[in-house]
């Protein structure tokens, strides 16, 4: 009777067997530790980038209250002014001078446009401001002509200026007293000179 020795076929079999599963292990650990790492440096980009939002947000929400803060002193200077002119208007009634042409101002200037210098020499007049538009500026302009106070309208400047974040624009206008333009006149040809006092 022959006897086959099968020990070491299964010594190598159980050898191969363990090889096999440690390579299978192997491989496994090193796919999850993949992946965790994977995983760790895609949310680190994540939180990268939603703290750079933060940061992006937090600073637009710091420039629109320094707007704010802007929006809120013009609108105080606003009210202010319009509480002075109001004072003026008041004074209108049966006076004449500067206090009856910066009641007319009142008046006649739109919303949206602000008066920030007003200078007679004589009967020349410049004045001086801010508008959101041209056509604020054009219309207002129109207003002083149509006025019984202001003649001779002409814009000297119009610039683009920037106040607190916001586009304006800036000018100057310059125009005459009807009054002393309107006393200065000459005397027609041919017509009848003033009475001589008696």
């Amino acid at each position: 009777m022959i006897k086959i020795n099968l020990l070491p076929i299964r010594a190598a079999k159980r050898k191969e067997t363990a090889v096999q599963q440690l390579t299978i292990f192997g491989i496994s650990v090193f796919l999850v530790l993949a992946l965790v790492l994977t995983a760790y440096f895609i949310n680190g980009a994540q939180i990268a980038a939603t703290k750079n939002d933060i940061s992006t947000a937090n600073n637009k929400i710091s420039d629109l209250k320094k707007k704010l803060g802007k929006l809120e002193e013009l609108k105080t200077l606003k009210e202010q002014v319009k509480k002075k002119l109001d004072v003026l208007t008041q004074l209108r009634k049966n006076k004449s001078g500067p206090a009856h042409r910066l009641a007319t101002l009142s008046e006649i200037t739109p919303d949206q446009l602000w008066l920030t210098g007003y200078s007679e020499t004589g009967a020349d007049i410049k004045i001086s401001g801010f508008a959101f538009t041209e056509d604020l500026i054009a219309a207002f302009m129109r207003s002083l002509e149509a006025s019984s106070d202001y003649m001779n309208v002409e814009l000297l400047v119009s610039e683009q200026s920037e106040s607190g974040g916001n586009k304006l624009k800036r000018f100057d206008i310059s125009c005459k007293l009807e009054t002393a333009a309107s006393a200065a006149k000459p005397v027609a040809a041919g017509a009848p000179a003033p009475a001589a006092a008696k």
